[in-house]
């Protein structure tokens, strides 16, 4: 943009271009000494806008002072009990028979005592009457939760619900007439919106910062295998922002901030949010029913790597890997099979496996549902009606977790492996009717090592086809030419697709 300005500002005179120059190179030595300063990059910006002719946003005043009030500060109080550690030297015998025996040995006779744990969050007050947005792990076990508001009136909150997969939480306080922030809707944000993050963090009281949406539908893995579809921004979270509001400039909620990614436990410039689309489903099932149902369609799922989709044929890689599928389960009656890849669900497409789950989750239990697979080259419609997800996550589905085996035989591949009998798999508590050869010992500098194959797993398919014999597996890698092998690998009793490179 500056290049464009020189050039187009050269043929208007003298005091013209000097005045481009001088606006160039004030941006270049903005930029170079102030990279880490809000203040830098905000002239650059300002700048270079004003240098083009754009109109230049100086402040978000009018914003924040719309949006403050309805972000409050959450405190929480739990008490545990804490059992007293002896201290080692008070076993000693010179001490002990100064003491006598009023010294406890190694913590015996010690009583627990109780303290208080405190938690410190933020939240958003989403109807007149006190209902409050915040997250799960802001009041997980608490057992009284107080509420502060902007104006510094405290209240005593009640619990209404929390869904820990979406770590969301309602709290309810005995108000009225409370300033409340508009959901706006989240699936229109765009990468590089601008947001600010309005939040209380590290106790210092209410703080906006501002920044820019940076990615969307990200995971982290940080939690404890919910469902993740965080909003990433880049303005600055830090610990108590938790529950907060990430808002857009027309002041609307589009998340609730969640997660910071971080070595040190402070702001880096990576925080991520709960879209606000999530936030309101799971906020509804929560006020009317006090918990969340999600859909369950019974198969489990992995992602589809550029190795897998090679093997595969596929000309995208996209969609969702089906590694399992649960008996009797709706993808079961719907004639789902292992191996084939979910493209589209209810006619939306699938990204990848993150984005099927959370859209059949989202969906509510008994819902008729359509969705569209590829199966050796072929695109199938298959319908269902979903079921419902347990409270518990069941084991079947863990999407893709222990995605990472490799298989290959003693030659190509650098593992030795043995027919899976009955009382080999009988003594590992595999499925009576698991076949395959299990894996006895894998060569560390083999591809097998590198695609992280183990000892202990059990090969039980070669691109599709299943195997049960070395004379299979051989066969098998022939026929697989100069593509990545597609691998069936069962390990602790669950099974995934993996892909290993035979090196030529």
């Amino acid at each position: 943009m500056s290049r464009q300005v020189f050039s187009s500002s050269l043929g208007k005179g003298a005091a013209t271009a000097r005045a481009a120059l001088l606006s160039f190179f004030v941006a270049l030595t903005l930029a170079a000494f102030g990279a880490q300063s809000g203040f830098a990059q905000s002239a650059v910006g300002q700048t270079v806008a004003s240098a083009a002719g754009l109109p230049v946003q100086t402040s978000y005043a009018s914003v924040v002072s719309r949006v403050a009030p309805a972000v409050v500060t959450v405190r929480s109080e739990r008490r545990v009990k804490v059992s007293s550690q002896q201290l080692p030297f008070m076993d000693d015998p010179a001490l002990r028979q100064l003491f006598g025996d009023r010294v406890p040995r190694g913590g015996q006779g010690q009583q627990p005592r109780t303290e208080r744990e405190r938690g410190l969050g933020s939240g958003v007050i989403v109807s007149p009457d006190g209902y409050i947005l915040t997250n799960h792990h802001v009041v997980e076990g608490a057992q009284q939760i107080t509420v502060e508001l902007t104006d510094r009136r405290v209240f005593n909150a009640r619990l209404v619900g929390t869904d820990q997969p979406s770590d969301l939480a309602v709290l309810k306080i005995d108000a009225s007439n409370l300033p409340v922030l508009a959901l706006g809707d989240s699936d229109t944000a765009q990468v590089g919106d601008v947001v600010l993050a309005v939040g209380n963090p590290l106790g210092i009281g209410q703080t906006v910062t501002s920044g820019i949406i940076s990615a969307k539908g990200r995971t982290t893995e940080l939690g404890d295998g919910g469902f993740e579809d965080f909003i990433q921004t880049d303005a600055a979270i830090n610990q108590g922002n938790s529950g907060g509001a990430l808002v857009n400039t027309q002041g609307e909620l589009v998340g609730i901030n969640s997660q910071i990614l971080s070595p040190s436990g402070g702001s880096i410039g990576i925080g991520f949010a709960i879209p606000a689309n999530m936030a309101r489903d799971v906020m509804g099932q929560l006020i009317k029913q006090g918990r969340v149902h999600r859909g369950m369609i019974g198969v489990g799922i992995q992602p589809v790597t550029a190795d897998i989709a090679q093997s595969l044929g596929l000309e995208e890689v996209r969609g969702a890997l089906v590694n399992e599928v649960q008996p009797g389960s709706p993808a079961a009656g719907a004639g789902v099979r292992r191996g084939d890849v979910i493209v589209a669900f209810n006619g939306a497409p699938v990204s990848d496996y993150n984005s099927f789950r959370n859209m059949v989750a989202r969906t509510q239990p008994g819902t008729p549902v359509a969705f569209t697979v590829l199966r050796d080259g072929r695109e199938l419609q298959l319908r269902a009606t979903l079921a419902e997800l347990p409270v518990e996550k069941p084991k079947g589905d863990e999407s893709g977790a222990g995605a990472g085996g490799g298989a290959s035989d003693s030659g190509k591949l650098g593992v030795t492996v043995e027919p899976l009998t009955e009382e080999i798999a009988a003594r590992a508590e595999l499925p009576r009717d698991t076949r395959g050869l299990v894996v006895r010992s894998v060569d560390p500098e083999g591809p097998a090592a590198d695609a992280g194959l183990r000892a202990g797993d059990v090969i039980q398919e070669i691109n599709r086809q299943p195997v049960s014999t070395r004379e299979d597996l051989r066969a098998a890698l022939e026929r697989s030419g100069t593509r990545p092998v597609l691998m069936l690998v069962m390990r602790d009793g669950q099974s995934t697709f993996i892909t290993v490179r035979l090196r030529q």
